[in-house]
Formats: C-alpha cells, structure tokens, sequence
C-alpha cells in the first residue's frame, strides 16, 4: 500500500522496503474512534457493564466484578456500545493499555477514559493492537501525554498514532506468531484459574459443618507486615532483594508471584518494616485492594501495603491460605480509612476462623498442595512465553528477525 497522506513518518525508524507506515485513523471504520460513558454514575446491579481502566490489564478485559450503568445512561453513548472485533485503548492513568473485544462481551459499554476502535476490513483488530503495543507507538503515545493533573492522551493524537504496514502476508505471519503464544499462555491462565477453583471447592467440602473456635489468624500463624526504605537514600534500592508493592500482586493472572517491579539492597531492608520473608509466605494485601493474594515463589519483602501470614507448618499453610480467601468481604467490612479502606493487623489477628482436626489439615494439604504446584507451574510457563513473545515482536515489527525463524522458536517454546 502506498503511505497515507496523514502520517507524517519523519523521525520514525527505516522500515525494510515494500513496509510502510500508517496513521491508525486510516485504518478505522468513519467515525471508528470515541470514547465511552462520562458521568456513569452509582453502581447498578441490574444495569449494563462497562469497561474501565482498572479492568484493562495485559491485553485482557476483566469482566469479573464491573461497574453497572443504568440502560438509561448507557443509551445517550450507545456509540460505544461493544460488538465485538473492537480494539480498546485507555487513555487516562495507565495510558496505552490496549485488549481485543471478544464477541461475549458484545452490548457491554466502557467508561470514558477508554478509547473503542472499529477496525476497518483492512486490518484484522490483533494486529492493530499487536502496533499499539509495539515500541514505535508506545513511544508516540508517551510524548504526547497531557499531564497537568493526570496522564491523559486525546483522541486527535490517538488517531495519528503510527501503525506499522507489511505486506499482507507478512502481517498475517507475525500475528500468527503472537496469536499462537498468547493462545498458549490463555490455556496455561485457565490451567491455573480451574486449579485453584478446585482447590477452594476442596476447603468449601473440608468445612462443611465446621464452625468457628477458638483459634484466630493471629493464635494460629505469625501476623507481620512490611514497610518501605527511605526513597531518598539512593544505596537502599536497586539491590538484589524483591520488593513487593499491591501492584505487583494485583495484576497476577495467578496467586503467584515470581518478581517484583522493584528491589531493594540489604541497607533497605535494614532501614525499613519488612523482613525477607521465605517463599511461600502468604501475602495479603491490606489497603485499598483488600484481599489479592500472593505466594512468593522466592523469599521476598513486602511494603506496608500488605498482611504477611507465616503458618507454623506447611500442612497450615494451605489450610489459612484457603481459610483467607473464603473471608475477603468479612474482612473488607471490618477495615476503615478516611482515603482508602485498610485492614489493620489487629483486626485481622482477631478474626476467629474455622479449624478442622490436624489429620483433617493434613489430608487437604496432602490434595490441594499439587494442585498448587501445577497451577503455579502454569503461571511460570505462562510468565516464560510472555517475556518471549515481549522479545520477539519488536524483532519482527522492525524486520530484522524473520518469520519462519520466529516460528520456530515459538515451536519450540510452545
């Protein structure tokens, strides 16, 4: 195709010859490009789901606990209204999140700082979300933020955004590659999802007919938290020691967790609450987000964001873990705060909780602790493939890798 007249292409990286580039208003459907609902407003249980930016994470759409809009609201932005084969953008906060809307999420809505495109016949949608993630238009949409208040990107630069142009089969190639690992790393997410829902419906049968005792969290583990080393002081940070922030744990696709955004140096962890916890401590977080659980893979710190359970035996360990996840709205309803919810240690500590026999213990431990293990296999799998796939599309996108030896190393991989 020949380069449209609307994409200035100064500045951007040579492209191998035959590719071009293009601005992604000219690959829309007229009037392809808005952005959704801005006064939603209150919660309506029985109303329409919209997307927000919180929802839109890792090219996926979270539909487990949307927002709902009256069928009144939603209607003055019909617009927007989902149909499927949309390529979703955020525009405000995390700015350059991208997902593919899949046909069950057909009439649903979105929220106004999410962009919707309509993707003409000329492109399929993987691909053009498959360019938004690419280096070239994140760094377009990067220099072009607004942030006065909050980062936000307008829709007059979202339709200059440069997308990449191949020839037809060669697009058609490279996003085989990507479909192919992000399908595997799909079934290695569901993989870890079945797992772990057996693994609750497991405890649910452990506690039928069991009450409550004695026993709390706090009598029955060792309750700690964590802390954060002075930012100021450059030596406390960048060393070898993970550091766990809400972040970190509330994007897992999988109760899991193999790094952290940010380390911290042995001077750090002396200068601040957290201990280095061992891996498989159970982390919770506490503010906020109350209630997303981890299980460092290794030993890892935590900022004051979290609850840290210690069991004394690893038997316990699955027993609370489960015990936890069955109790999040209990303990969201006792945490307070004037500028976000927050579960004080205290309160968790004293929350009594349901304790079968040890043999009892034992047993489920001995049936949910594989179940963990291949779940949290998958998750590592699923971690590999993505950091793969991060590394091969920039080759590809630019060129200087091809096809057919990406494909075999996706073969290889897969």
């Amino acid at each position: 195709m020949t380069e449209p007249a609307s994409i200035d292409s100064a500045g951007l990286p040579e492209l191998p010859e035959g590719w071009s580039y293009a601005a992604l208003e000219d690959l829309l459907e007229p009037n392809g490009i808005s952005y959704g609902i801005v006064q939603p407003g209150n919660h309506d249980p029985a109303g329409i789901p919209i997307v927000r930016v919180k929802d839109l994470k890792a090219g996926k759409i979270n539909r487990s606990d949307p927002l709902r809009v009256t069928s009144e609201v939603e209607e003055k932005y019909s617009r927007t209204r989902l149909r499927g084969g949309e390529v979703l953008i955020s525009l405000v906060g995390s700015v350059g999140e991208t997902a593919v809307v899949t046909s069950d999420l057909a009439n649903w809505n979105v929220a106004r700082a999410i962009g919707v495109l309509r993707v003409s016949d000329e492109v399929s949608p993987s691909w053009l979300r498959i360019c938004l993630n690419d280096d070239i238009a994140q760094h377009y949409m990067q220099t072009r933020l607004n942030t006065t208040v909050q980062a936000t990107l307008n829709l007059r630069d979202v339709k200059k955004i440069p997308i990449i142009m191949p020839p037809e089969p060669e697009r058609q190639a490279i996003a085989a590659v990507a479909v192919a690992l992000d399908n595997k790393i799909a079934v290695n997410e569901s993989i870890s999802t079945t797992t772990l829902e057996l693994a609750d419906t497991k405890y649910s049968h452990a506690i039928e007919g069991l009450g409550f005792g004695p026993e709390t969290f706090g009598s029955a583990a060792t309750v700690a938290g964590g802390g954060t080393p002075s930012t100021k002081i450059e030596e406390y940070w960048g060393g070898d020691i993970a550091w766990t922030t809400p972040t970190d744990v509330t994007t897992l696709s999988a109760p899991y967790l193999f790094d952290t955004s940010r380390t911290i140096t042995s001077a750090g962890l002396e200068n601040c609450a957290s201990q280095l916890y061992p891996a498989q401590s159970i982390f919770m977080t506490s503010r906020a987000t109350i209630g997303a659980f981890a299980l460092p893979q290794t030993p890892a710190a935590v900022n004051q964001g979290f609850i840290v359970v210690l069991p004394p035996t690893e038997e316990l360990r699955w027993w609370l873990l489960h015990e936890m996840r069955s109790r999040v709205d209990e303990m969201i309803s006792l945490a307070n705060g004037s500028t976000f919810l927050e579960l004080s240690r205290k309160n968790f500590k004293a929350m009594s909780i349901r304790l079968a026999d040890p043999q009892v213990v034992s047993q489920f431990a001995q049936e949910v602790s594989p179940l963990h293990g291949r779940a949290a296999q998958a998750a590592a799998e699923s971690r590999t493939l993505a950091a793969l796939r991060d590394a091969l599309l920039p080759q590809l996108m630019s060129g200087k890798l091809r096809v057919r030896d990406a494909e075999k190393i996706v073969e290889d991989a897969v």
